[in-house]
Protein backbone atom coordinates (compact mmCIF):
# COMPACT_ATOMS: atom_id res chain seq x y z
CA UNK A 1 0.00 0.00 0.00
CA UNK A 2 1.41 3.39 -1.02
CA UNK A 3 0.14 6.18 1.22
CA UNK A 4 -0.70 9.34 -0.70
CA UNK A 5 -1.90 12.75 0.42
CA UNK A 6 -5.64 13.49 0.05
CA UNK A 7 -6.41 9.79 -0.44
CA UNK A 8 -8.67 7.76 1.87
CA UNK A 9 -7.79 4.44 3.51
CA UNK A 10 -9.03 1.84 5.93
CA UNK A 11 -6.45 1.42 8.69
CA UNK A 12 -5.96 -0.59 11.87
CA UNK A 13 -4.73 1.45 14.83
CA UNK A 14 -2.09 -0.57 16.66
CA UNK A 15 -0.63 1.84 19.22
CA UNK A 16 -0.71 5.29 20.83
CA UNK A 17 2.10 7.69 20.01
CA UNK A 18 3.33 10.45 22.32
CA UNK A 19 1.09 13.39 21.61
CA UNK A 20 -1.99 11.21 22.07
CA UNK A 21 -2.53 10.21 18.44
CA UNK A 22 -3.29 6.70 17.33
CA UNK A 23 -0.68 4.94 15.21
CA UNK A 24 -1.30 2.73 12.19
CA UNK A 25 1.49 1.05 10.22
CA UNK A 26 0.25 -0.10 6.82
CA UNK A 27 3.15 -2.15 5.42
CA UNK A 28 5.36 -0.63 8.13
CA UNK A 29 4.71 3.01 7.19
CA UNK A 30 3.67 5.12 10.24
CA UNK A 31 0.38 7.01 9.93
CA UNK A 32 -0.80 9.10 12.88
CA UNK A 33 -4.54 9.53 13.37
CA UNK A 34 -6.03 11.81 16.03
CA UNK A 35 -9.00 10.69 18.20
CA UNK A 36 -8.25 6.98 17.75
CA UNK A 37 -7.26 4.17 20.12
CA UNK A 38 -5.35 0.91 19.68
CA UNK A 39 -7.73 -1.70 18.31
CA UNK A 40 -9.83 0.75 16.29
CA UNK A 41 -10.46 -0.02 12.62
CA UNK A 42 -10.90 3.36 10.96
CA UNK A 43 -11.63 5.11 7.68
CA UNK A 44 -9.31 8.11 7.26
CA UNK A 45 -8.11 10.77 4.83
CA UNK A 46 -4.39 11.55 4.64
CA UNK A 47 -3.81 15.27 5.22
CA UNK A 48 -0.02 15.37 5.50
CA UNK A 49 2.59 13.14 3.89
CA UNK A 50 6.31 13.13 4.63
CA UNK A 51 9.05 10.77 3.51
CA UNK A 52 8.90 8.58 6.61
CA UNK A 53 5.44 9.25 8.11
CA UNK A 54 1.99 10.70 7.47
CA UNK A 55 -0.93 12.24 9.32
CA UNK A 56 -4.55 11.39 8.60
CA UNK A 57 -7.91 12.80 9.61
CA UNK A 58 -10.46 10.43 11.10
CA UNK A 59 -13.60 10.18 8.98
CA UNK A 60 -15.30 7.23 10.62
CA UNK A 61 -14.63 4.49 13.18
CA UNK A 62 -15.54 1.29 11.35
CA UNK A 63 -14.94 -1.06 14.29
CA UNK A 64 -14.33 0.41 17.77
CA UNK A 65 -11.53 -0.87 19.97
CA UNK A 66 -12.37 -2.93 23.03
CA UNK A 67 -10.40 -0.28 24.94
CA UNK A 68 -12.92 2.36 23.94
CA UNK A 69 -15.47 3.25 26.63
CA UNK A 70 -18.04 5.98 27.15
CA UNK A 71 -16.82 9.52 27.65
CA UNK A 72 -18.42 11.67 30.34
CA UNK A 73 -18.02 14.84 28.29
CA UNK A 74 -19.82 15.52 25.00
CA UNK A 75 -16.96 17.72 23.76
CA UNK A 76 -14.00 15.40 24.38
CA UNK A 77 -13.54 14.48 20.70
CA UNK A 78 -13.86 18.07 19.51
CA UNK A 79 -12.28 20.61 21.89
CA UNK A 80 -8.97 18.77 22.28
CA UNK A 81 -8.84 19.16 26.05
CA UNK A 82 -9.53 15.54 27.07
CA UNK A 83 -8.89 13.32 24.08
CA UNK A 84 -8.35 10.20 26.17
CA UNK A 85 -11.65 10.27 28.07
CA UNK A 86 -12.82 7.16 26.24
CA UNK A 87 -9.71 5.27 27.38
CA UNK A 88 -9.83 3.54 30.77
CA UNK A 89 -7.80 5.49 33.33
CA UNK A 90 -5.51 2.57 34.20
CA UNK A 91 -4.73 2.26 30.51
CA UNK A 92 -3.99 5.98 30.33
CA UNK A 93 -1.43 5.59 33.13
CA UNK A 94 0.17 2.58 31.43
CA UNK A 95 0.63 4.50 28.16
CA UNK A 96 2.01 7.54 29.99
CA UNK A 97 4.61 5.43 31.78
CA UNK A 98 5.59 3.82 28.50
CA UNK A 99 5.95 7.20 26.80
CA UNK A 100 8.41 8.27 29.52
CA UNK A 101 10.35 5.01 29.16
CA UNK A 102 10.48 5.25 25.36
CA UNK A 103 11.55 8.89 25.41
CA UNK A 104 14.42 8.09 27.77
CA UNK A 105 15.48 5.08 25.69
CA UNK A 106 15.09 6.47 22.17
CA UNK A 107 15.76 10.20 22.59
CA UNK A 108 18.16 10.14 25.54
CA UNK A 109 19.78 6.73 24.84
CA UNK A 110 19.10 5.98 28.52
CA UNK A 111 17.81 2.41 28.35
CA UNK A 112 18.64 1.27 31.87
CA UNK A 113 16.87 4.03 33.81
CA UNK A 114 14.25 2.75 36.25
CA UNK A 115 10.82 4.33 35.62
CA UNK A 116 8.29 3.78 38.40
CA UNK A 117 4.55 3.31 37.94
CA UNK A 118 2.71 6.60 37.48
CA UNK A 119 1.29 8.22 40.62
CA UNK A 120 -2.39 8.67 39.65
CA UNK A 121 -4.47 11.80 40.03
CA UNK A 122 -7.34 11.73 42.49
CA UNK A 123 -9.88 12.85 41.40
CA UNK A 124 -9.73 12.36 37.64
CA UNK A 125 -12.67 14.71 36.96
CA UNK A 126 -13.22 18.21 38.35
CA UNK A 127 -9.49 18.45 39.05
CA UNK A 128 -8.51 21.67 37.24
CA UNK A 129 -8.22 24.76 39.42
CA UNK A 130 -7.94 27.07 36.40
CA UNK A 131 -9.86 27.19 33.12
CA UNK A 132 -9.63 29.80 30.40
CA UNK A 133 -12.53 30.20 27.98
CA UNK A 134 -12.48 32.28 24.79
CA UNK A 135 -15.36 34.46 23.62
CA UNK A 136 -16.49 34.33 19.99
CA UNK A 137 -19.15 36.15 17.98
CA UNK A 138 -19.97 32.98 16.05
CA UNK A 139 -19.57 29.70 17.85
CA UNK A 140 -18.55 26.46 16.16
CA UNK A 141 -21.47 24.02 16.04
CA UNK A 142 -21.24 20.42 17.24
CA UNK A 143 -22.31 17.75 14.69
CA UNK A 144 -25.69 17.19 16.36
CA UNK A 145 -26.30 20.95 16.43
CA UNK A 146 -25.76 21.25 12.68
CA UNK A 147 -28.92 19.22 12.15
CA UNK A 148 -31.04 21.55 14.32
CA UNK A 149 -32.05 24.64 12.32
CA UNK A 150 -33.36 26.36 15.47
CA UNK A 151 -29.85 26.64 16.91
CA UNK A 152 -28.23 29.98 16.14
CA UNK A 153 -24.57 30.33 15.34
CA UNK A 154 -24.20 33.21 17.78
CA UNK A 155 -22.13 33.94 20.89
CA UNK A 156 -19.88 31.19 22.10
CA UNK A 157 -17.81 31.07 25.30
CA UNK A 158 -15.65 28.00 25.43
CA UNK A 159 -12.60 26.23 24.02
CA UNK A 160 -10.98 26.33 20.60
CA UNK A 161 -11.30 23.60 18.03
CA UNK A 162 -7.76 22.12 17.79
CA UNK A 163 -5.72 23.59 14.95
CA UNK A 164 -7.83 26.75 14.70
CA UNK A 165 -7.51 30.19 16.27
CA UNK A 166 -11.00 31.53 15.63
CA UNK A 167 -13.37 28.54 16.03
CA UNK A 168 -14.78 28.28 19.55
CA UNK A 169 -16.99 25.50 20.89
CA UNK A 170 -19.62 26.85 23.30
CA UNK A 171 -18.90 24.81 26.45
CA UNK A 172 -21.93 24.36 28.68
CA UNK A 173 -20.33 21.81 31.00
CA UNK A 174 -16.63 21.05 31.33
CA UNK A 175 -16.11 17.85 33.30
CA UNK A 176 -12.49 18.52 34.31
CA UNK A 177 -13.53 21.72 36.10
CA UNK A 178 -15.43 21.67 39.43
CA UNK A 179 -19.20 21.82 38.85
CA UNK A 180 -19.57 25.25 40.46
CA UNK A 181 -17.33 26.60 37.73
CA UNK A 182 -19.85 25.49 35.10
CA UNK A 183 -22.59 27.34 36.98
CA UNK A 184 -20.48 30.51 37.11
CA UNK A 185 -19.65 30.21 33.40
CA UNK A 186 -23.35 29.86 32.56
CA UNK A 187 -24.15 33.01 34.55
CA UNK A 188 -21.39 34.94 32.74
CA UNK A 189 -22.65 33.71 29.35
CA UNK A 190 -26.22 34.78 30.21
CA UNK A 191 -25.03 38.26 31.21
CA UNK A 192 -22.77 38.68 28.16
CA UNK A 193 -25.61 37.72 25.80
CA UNK A 194 -27.90 40.29 27.42
CA UNK A 195 -25.25 43.03 27.53
CA UNK A 196 -25.62 44.05 23.89
CA UNK A 197 -21.83 44.21 23.55
CA UNK A 198 -20.25 41.89 20.98
CA UNK A 199 -17.59 39.30 21.63
CA UNK A 200 -14.13 39.98 20.25
CA UNK A 201 -13.53 38.84 16.68
CA UNK A 202 -10.04 37.46 16.08
CA UNK A 203 -10.11 38.32 12.37
CA UNK A 204 -11.60 41.83 12.41
CA UNK A 205 -10.15 42.64 15.88
CA UNK A 206 -13.39 44.30 16.88
CA UNK A 207 -15.67 43.54 19.79
CA UNK A 208 -15.55 43.79 23.58
CA UNK A 209 -15.59 40.43 25.44
CA UNK A 210 -12.37 38.41 25.00
CA UNK A 211 -11.87 35.74 27.68
CA UNK A 212 -13.44 34.34 30.83
CA UNK A 213 -10.88 32.85 33.20
CA UNK A 214 -11.98 30.94 36.30
CA UNK A 215 -9.72 29.95 39.20
CA UNK A 216 -10.66 27.74 42.14
CA UNK A 217 -9.04 27.29 45.55
CA UNK A 218 -9.33 23.69 46.73
CA UNK A 219 -8.33 24.45 50.32
CA UNK A 220 -10.79 27.31 50.80
CA UNK A 221 -13.39 26.43 48.11
CA UNK A 222 -13.37 29.98 46.76
CA UNK A 223 -13.40 31.28 43.19
CA UNK A 224 -11.82 34.04 41.13
CA UNK A 225 -13.47 35.33 37.96
CA UNK A 226 -11.23 37.21 35.55
CA UNK A 227 -13.10 38.90 32.71
CA UNK A 228 -10.76 39.92 29.89
CA UNK A 229 -12.02 42.69 27.60
CA UNK A 230 -10.61 44.75 24.74
CA UNK A 231 -11.29 48.08 26.45
CA UNK A 232 -12.60 49.61 29.66
CA UNK A 233 -16.29 49.81 30.44
CA UNK A 234 -16.64 50.33 34.21
CA UNK A 235 -20.43 50.38 34.13
CA UNK A 236 -20.98 47.03 32.45
CA UNK A 237 -18.24 45.32 34.48
CA UNK A 238 -19.65 46.69 37.74
CA UNK A 239 -23.08 45.31 36.78
CA UNK A 240 -21.54 41.91 35.95
CA UNK A 241 -19.63 41.91 39.24
CA UNK A 242 -22.79 42.65 41.21
CA UNK A 243 -24.70 39.96 39.32
CA UNK A 244 -22.08 37.28 40.01
CA UNK A 245 -21.34 38.21 43.62
CA UNK A 246 -25.04 38.17 44.50
CA UNK A 247 -25.57 34.82 42.79
CA UNK A 248 -22.45 33.03 44.08
CA UNK A 249 -21.23 33.52 47.65
CA UNK A 250 -18.21 31.34 46.75
CA UNK A 251 -16.75 34.05 44.49
CA UNK A 252 -14.03 35.87 46.42
CA UNK A 253 -12.46 37.84 43.59
CA UNK A 254 -13.68 39.42 40.35
CA UNK A 255 -11.18 41.31 38.21
CA UNK A 256 -11.20 42.84 34.74
CA UNK A 257 -8.05 42.55 32.63
CA UNK A 258 -7.81 44.91 29.64
CA UNK A 259 -5.92 43.87 26.52
CA UNK A 260 -6.24 45.64 23.16
CA UNK A 261 -3.45 43.86 21.28
CA UNK A 262 -4.27 41.55 18.39
CA UNK A 263 -2.55 38.52 19.93
CA UNK A 264 -4.81 35.82 21.33
CA UNK A 265 -3.41 35.90 24.87
CA UNK A 266 -5.37 36.58 28.04
CA UNK A 267 -2.71 38.35 30.12
CA UNK A 268 -3.98 41.89 30.44
CA UNK A 269 -2.06 45.14 30.07
CA UNK A 270 -4.09 46.61 32.92
CA UNK A 271 -6.11 45.02 35.72
CA UNK A 272 -9.11 46.53 37.50
CA UNK A 273 -10.57 45.08 40.70
CA UNK A 274 -14.35 44.66 40.38
CA UNK A 275 -15.28 42.77 43.54
CA UNK A 276 -13.58 41.44 46.67
CA UNK A 277 -9.81 41.09 46.63
CA UNK A 278 -7.36 40.86 43.75
CA UNK A 279 -6.34 37.28 44.56
CA UNK A 280 -7.49 34.00 46.02
CA UNK A 281 -5.58 31.83 48.46
CA UNK A 282 -4.52 28.20 48.22
CA UNK A 283 -2.67 25.84 50.54
CA UNK A 284 0.04 23.28 49.83
CA UNK A 285 1.41 21.24 52.74
CA UNK A 286 0.07 23.81 55.19
CA UNK A 287 1.71 26.73 53.37
CA UNK A 288 -0.57 29.43 52.03
CA UNK A 289 -0.17 30.99 48.58
CA UNK A 290 -1.67 34.10 47.02
CA UNK A 291 -2.81 33.48 43.45
CA UNK A 292 -3.59 36.50 41.32
CA UNK A 293 -5.25 36.45 37.90
CA UNK A 294 -2.02 36.14 35.93
CA UNK A 295 0.05 34.10 38.41
CA UNK A 296 1.34 30.68 37.47
CA UNK A 297 0.13 27.91 39.74
CA UNK A 298 -0.03 24.17 39.02
CA UNK A 299 -3.52 23.51 37.65
CA UNK A 300 -4.14 20.29 39.59
CA UNK A 301 -3.76 21.18 43.27
CA UNK A 302 -4.03 17.69 44.76
CA UNK A 303 -1.68 16.13 42.21
CA UNK A 304 0.71 19.05 42.74
CA UNK A 305 1.09 17.88 46.33
CA UNK A 306 2.02 14.41 45.03
CA UNK A 307 4.61 16.00 42.74
CA UNK A 308 6.20 18.19 45.40
CA UNK A 309 6.24 15.34 47.95
CA UNK A 310 8.31 13.35 45.48
CA UNK A 311 10.62 16.34 44.94
CA UNK A 312 11.10 16.50 48.71
CA UNK A 313 11.80 12.76 48.93
CA UNK A 314 14.39 12.88 46.13
CA UNK A 315 16.05 16.01 47.58
CA UNK A 316 16.70 13.95 50.76
CA UNK A 317 17.35 17.02 52.91
CA UNK A 318 18.79 16.75 56.44
CA UNK A 319 18.37 20.39 57.45
CA UNK A 320 21.81 21.91 56.86
CA UNK A 321 21.82 22.07 53.03
CA UNK A 322 21.86 24.96 50.62
CA UNK A 323 19.25 24.27 47.92
CA UNK A 324 19.18 26.07 44.58
CA UNK A 325 15.91 26.05 42.61
CA UNK A 326 16.21 27.00 38.95
CA UNK A 327 13.01 28.27 37.27
CA UNK A 328 11.50 28.90 40.72
CA UNK A 329 8.30 30.62 39.53
CA UNK A 330 6.14 31.91 42.36
CA UNK A 331 8.20 30.08 44.95
CA UNK A 332 6.07 27.00 45.55
CA UNK A 333 8.92 24.44 45.60
CA UNK A 334 11.33 26.59 47.69
CA UNK A 335 8.59 27.28 50.22
CA UNK A 336 7.62 23.60 50.29
CA UNK A 337 11.26 22.63 51.01
CA UNK A 338 12.05 25.53 53.35
CA UNK A 339 11.43 23.58 56.56
CA UNK A 340 13.92 20.88 55.58
CA UNK A 341 16.84 23.04 54.39
CA UNK A 342 19.18 25.64 55.82
CA UNK A 343 18.54 27.96 52.89
CA UNK A 344 16.75 27.81 49.54
CA UNK A 345 17.61 30.19 46.69
CA UNK A 346 15.28 30.48 43.71
CA UNK A 347 16.15 31.95 40.31
CA UNK A 348 13.35 33.16 38.01
CA UNK A 349 13.33 35.38 34.91
CA UNK A 350 9.71 36.61 35.20
CA UNK A 351 9.68 39.72 37.42
CA UNK A 352 6.05 39.36 38.51
CA UNK A 353 6.67 35.75 39.57
CA UNK A 354 9.62 36.83 41.72
CA UNK A 355 7.44 39.46 43.39
CA UNK A 356 4.77 36.80 44.06
CA UNK A 357 7.42 34.40 45.43
CA UNK A 358 8.69 36.99 47.89
CA UNK A 359 5.14 37.81 48.99
CA UNK A 360 4.37 34.11 49.46
CA UNK A 361 7.46 33.61 51.61
CA UNK A 362 6.51 36.65 53.70
CA UNK A 363 2.92 35.42 53.97
CA UNK A 364 4.16 32.16 55.51
CA UNK A 365 6.76 33.76 57.76
CA UNK A 366 9.60 32.02 55.92
CA UNK A 367 12.98 33.67 56.31
CA UNK A 368 15.33 31.15 54.67
CA UNK A 369 14.13 31.58 51.07
CA UNK A 370 15.79 34.07 48.73
CA UNK A 371 14.51 34.81 45.24
CA UNK A 372 16.72 36.24 42.49
CA UNK A 373 15.37 37.77 39.30
CA UNK A 374 17.10 37.22 35.99
CA UNK A 375 18.10 34.80 33.25
CA UNK A 376 19.55 31.67 34.82
CA UNK A 377 22.60 31.59 32.55
CA UNK A 378 23.44 35.13 33.70
CA UNK A 379 22.61 34.76 37.40
CA UNK A 380 24.27 31.38 38.04
CA UNK A 381 27.89 32.52 37.40
CA UNK A 382 27.52 35.34 39.95
CA UNK A 383 26.00 33.17 42.65
CA UNK A 384 29.33 32.48 44.35
CA UNK A 385 27.99 29.51 46.31
CA UNK A 386 27.83 25.80 45.53
CA UNK A 387 24.50 24.24 46.44
CA UNK A 388 24.22 20.81 47.98
CA UNK A 389 21.02 20.10 46.09
CA UNK A 390 19.72 21.63 42.86
CA UNK A 391 16.07 21.59 41.80
CA UNK A 392 15.49 22.04 38.06
CA UNK A 393 11.91 22.61 36.88
CA UNK A 394 12.18 24.11 33.38
CA UNK A 395 9.40 24.97 30.91
CA UNK A 396 8.37 22.48 28.20
CA UNK A 397 11.37 23.37 26.03
CA UNK A 398 13.73 22.16 28.74
CA UNK A 399 17.08 23.69 29.69
CA UNK A 400 19.17 25.99 27.51
CA UNK A 401 22.44 24.26 26.62
CA UNK A 402 24.38 27.06 28.36
CA UNK A 403 22.47 26.34 31.58
CA UNK A 404 23.28 22.63 31.25
CA UNK A 405 26.98 23.50 30.92
CA UNK A 406 26.80 25.68 34.02
CA UNK A 407 24.99 22.99 36.01
CA UNK A 408 27.71 20.51 35.06
CA UNK A 409 30.34 23.07 36.09
CA UNK A 410 28.72 23.56 39.51
CA UNK A 411 28.04 19.78 39.83
CA UNK A 412 26.03 19.72 43.07
CA UNK A 413 25.85 16.38 44.87
CA UNK A 414 22.18 15.83 44.03
CA UNK A 415 19.82 17.10 41.36
CA UNK A 416 16.05 16.74 41.27
CA UNK A 417 14.76 17.37 37.75
CA UNK A 418 11.04 18.09 37.32
CA UNK A 419 9.69 17.83 33.77
CA UNK A 420 6.39 18.30 31.96
CA UNK A 421 7.78 16.99 28.67
CA UNK A 422 9.31 13.48 28.36
CA UNK A 423 11.17 14.45 25.18
CA UNK A 424 13.11 17.36 26.68
CA UNK A 425 13.53 15.42 29.92
CA UNK A 426 15.30 12.69 27.95
CA UNK A 427 17.42 15.19 26.01
CA UNK A 428 18.56 17.05 29.15
CA UNK A 429 19.23 13.90 31.18
CA UNK A 430 21.40 12.59 28.35
CA UNK A 431 23.54 15.75 28.63
CA UNK A 432 23.79 15.34 32.42
CA UNK A 433 24.44 11.58 32.32
CA UNK A 434 28.27 11.76 31.95
CA UNK A 435 28.48 13.40 35.41
CA UNK A 436 25.31 12.11 37.07
CA UNK A 437 23.81 8.71 37.73
CA UNK A 438 20.09 8.85 36.94
CA UNK A 439 18.79 6.72 39.78
CA UNK A 440 15.09 6.64 38.92
CA UNK A 441 12.23 8.58 37.36
CA UNK A 442 8.78 8.95 38.93
CA UNK A 443 5.96 10.00 36.59
CA UNK A 444 3.10 11.91 38.24
CA UNK A 445 -0.23 12.35 36.48
CA UNK A 446 -1.39 15.95 36.67
CA UNK A 447 -3.69 15.89 33.63
CA UNK A 448 -6.06 12.90 33.44
CA UNK A 449 -7.60 12.18 30.01
CA UNK A 450 -4.69 13.87 28.21
CA UNK A 451 -1.33 12.51 27.03
CA UNK A 452 0.55 15.01 29.22
CA UNK A 453 2.68 13.61 32.03
CA UNK A 454 4.92 15.19 34.66
CA UNK A 455 8.05 13.36 35.79
CA UNK A 456 10.51 13.74 38.64
CA UNK A 457 14.05 12.39 38.14
CA UNK A 458 16.55 11.71 40.93
CA UNK A 459 20.18 12.32 39.97
CA UNK A 460 23.29 11.67 42.05
CA UNK A 461 26.76 12.90 41.16
CA UNK A 462 29.22 10.23 40.07
CA UNK A 463 32.51 10.02 41.95
CA UNK A 464 35.27 8.84 39.66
Amino acid sequence: MTIKKRKTYELDIIDLAFGGKGLAKPEGFPVFVDRTLPGDKVFVKVVKKKKSWAEAKLIKILEPSRLRGDARCAYCNFCGGCRWQELDYDQQLAYKKRHVEESLAHIGKLKQVRVLDVIPSDPIFGYRNKMEFSCSQKRWLMPDELEDESIKKDLGIGLHVPGTFDKVIDIENCSIMPEKGNEILAAVREFVKASGLPAYHLRSHEGFWRFVMLRHSVAFDRWMVNIVTREKNPGILKALGEHLSEKFSEIESIVNNIIDTKSGVSTGQEEILIHGRDHIREKLKGHEFRISANSFFQTNTRACENLYAKVEEYADLKGDELVLDLYSGTGTIPIWLSGRAKKVIGIEIVASAVIDARKNAELNGILNCEFLEGDIKNVLPSLGRTPDVMIIDPPRVGMHKDVVAQVLGIHPERIVYVSCNPATLARDLEMLAPVYEIEEVQPVDMFPHTYHIESVARLKRKHF
